[in-house]
């Protein structure tokens, strides 16, 4: 399973240009693909809507991200686990989630040049 590359500052671009709608389309691919790497019940239709409907998810929603990338990185072999789930919920506390969102894909790239 490969994972879609996708440029961490084209995830900022692209949800100012759209007004935040590129990101809610990010977190559904990026559950979907997380989910199906790591053969979990993620549901990538239900983290959107509570993301959409209780914006207090998206912090939970990133730090679980989070989490689940570093156990990606750690099944695909990578020698170099970085575990960044504490810092992108402090960046959410603060209301920086498109920065976590920039990190989780910078990481998630790293898992893909990696494995595949």
């Amino acid at each position: 399973m490969k994972f879609t590359r996708r440029e961490p500052i084209l995830i900022l671009i692209f949800s100012i240009i759209t007004c935040g709608i590129y990101t809610f389309y990010w977190i559904y691919q990026t559950t979907d693909e997380l989910g199906a790497y790591l053969v979990n019940d993620n549901n990538p239709a239900l983290d959107l809507i509570l993301c959409i409907v209780c914006f207090p998810y998206i912090i939970y929603w990133m730090y679980r991200t989070s989490r689940q990338t570093a156990e990606a990185q750690e099944k695909s072999g990578m020698t170099r686990i970085t575990d960044n789930s504490v810092l992108n919920l402090i960046l959410c506390i603060f209301g920086l989630s498109i920065v976590a969102a920039m990190i989780i894909q910078s990481n998630i790239n790293e898992i893909n040049e990696k494995t595949f």
